[in-house]
């Protein structure tokens, strides 16, 4: 059924206005051709990501080397990713699969809320993993007096509890908007810029709570990244042994790239003017983020690192001793 005969009856007169009781998600395309295509990549794109992440999870959890605050923080990195990306994934492809593109009301504030609150505490747990290889570097000989289990966990939980408030606030403001007129999304799931274009209410003052509020966390988050990376970058230069140099950027070279992907399209799709929104380009970014980034973090964190390449080593010569048993 086409999207503009669905309008009237998924709302609910109250008075004179309209008030959604549904929405539709436009998608990624009106194309049906594309939809099987698509529905391919991006169910292969979610299942490597929940194997790639939980995979990483339980072979920090197995083996004994790996309990060390870096892979701590890594194993909250690889929750995290599975978060956001199931907010959003298995409904983009199940709607590419059936053609249904109907979300619920709640549904699409459940979706923004775990959406938010997981990438938020990611940015938080990018941070605390930045701080641990700052004292890792720069301050070797106090390190396991810095970075104890009751710090790791203290700052794991202030990541969440930080992620998640965000989530209640930027969910409570959006959803109490009135959503009349329309109920087409012109995205593929619950995202703050395509709601805040859907609304007939005055957005001005909900788009700057916005955009100060995702800059804090943003901004703030990365500053006590440069920070700390600025400081491992002079401990490296002050270093004498050209191993020693390389050893120490080995252990920041993962890390650092996954900042630079991450923080790269974040800034790119929600700390811009909201005149400067473009809703086709804004697709390409979310896709990007929200399914391409949580896939590819364990790729980058054990393609660098040999720790996690020899781990995996170990539990595969395991796996093939037991069969042989």
């Amino acid at each position: 059924m086409e999207p503009g005969r669905r309008n009237n009856k998924e709302t609910q007169v109250m008075g004179n206005s309209t008030a959604v009781t549904e929405f539709i998600l436009f998608g990624l395309t009106d194309n049906p051709k594309l939809h099987l295509p698509l529905f391919l990549v991006f169910l292969f794109i979610y299942l490597l990501t929940l194997v790639g992440n939980l995979g990483m999870m339980v072979l920090i959890y197995s083996d004994s080397r790996l309990h060390t605050p870096m892979y701590f923080f890594l194993c909250n990195l690889s929750f995290v990713d599975v978060g956001y990306s199931s907010a959003v994934a298995p409904k983009v492809a199940a709607s590419l699969y059936s053609g249904n593109k109907v979300i619920s009301y709640s549904e699409c504030a459940t979706q923004f809320f775990f959406f938010v609150g997981f990438c938020t505490s990611e940015c938080y747990i990018l941070a605390a993993m930045a701080y641990d290889r700052h004292a890792a570097v720069c301050k070797p000989l106090h390190y396991t007096t810095t970075m104890t289990t009751s710090v790791c966990i203290c700052l794991v939980i202030t990541s969440y509890t930080f992620g998640f408030f965000n989530a209640f606030i930027h969910a409570g403001e959006t959803f109490s908007l009135s959503f009349c007129n329309s109920n087409v999304v012109h995205h593929f799931f619950c995202d703050i810029p395509p709601l805040l274009a859907l609304s007939c209410s005055d957005t001005h003052i909900l788009e700057l709570i916005s955009f100060f509020v995702i800059g804090f966390n943003v901004l703030f988050t990365l500053l006590v990244i440069l920070i700390s990376y600025l400081f491992i970058s002079i401990s490296i230069l002050r270093m004498h042994s050209a191993e020693g140099r390389q050893k120490a950027f080995s252990t920041c070279a993962s890390h650092l790239t996954a900042v630079s992907i991450f923080y790269g399209a974040l800034i790119f799709m929600y700390l811009q003017p909201g005149s400067s929104h473009s809703m086709d380009t804004d697709k390409i970014a979310s896709v990007f983020y929200t399914m391409v980034i949580p896939m590819l973090n364990p790729m980058i964190y054990s393609l660098r690192n040999k720790e996690v390449k020899n781990a995996v080593i170990k539990m595969i010569k395991q796996v093939k001793f037991s069969r042989n048993v």
